[in-house]
């Protein structure tokens, strides 16, 4: 359930392993990601009585459709530089947005997402930080 408010029990994140991604990018992925560490990650929101949650990444990309539960959306880079992507994303029934990711460090990114997922508008503004590995953590 998404709220408008971002507040309660937001149930975010939820994203499966390795999505089927459409990019634009021949390379397949954004560069800024290349610098990115995949593993446990805690995702909260900046702002937001948003509750702290807990993703095993194992493709960077994850963090593009941060508020989607459907894994097979595509995505369309919009801007790819070296320490930062914006991208929109289509997952059809479920809801679309765009998103933007600002690398700061192999471990620390900032995220702004908005859109809509299951009929309802979302914007959420988010902080990511690797926290260790996936042992035990929800895929």
């Amino acid at each position: 359930m998404i709220r408008n408010s971002m507040k309660g029990g937001l149930v975010v994140l939820a994203l499966a392993g390795a999505a089927s991604v459409a990019f634009a990018d021949p390379a397949g992925g954004p560069k800024a990601f290349s610098t990115l560490e995949a593993g446990l990650w805690e995702i909260k929101g900046v702002g937001s009585d948003m509750s702290v949650h807990k993703l095993c990444v194992s493709d960077m990309r994850q963090l593009l459709q941060p508020l989607q539960i459907q894994p097979m959306c595509k995505q369309f880079i919009a801007e790819d530089a070296a320490d930062h992507v914006t991208a929109s994303f289509d997952c059809a029934a479920q809801g679309q947005g765009r998103t933007s990711v600002r690398v700061e460090t192999s471990r620390l990114v900032q995220i702004d997402s908005q859109g809509i997922s299951g009929g309802r508008p979302f914007a959420a503004r988010m902080e990511g930080r690797r926290v260790g590995l996936c042992q035990g953590a929800l895929r």
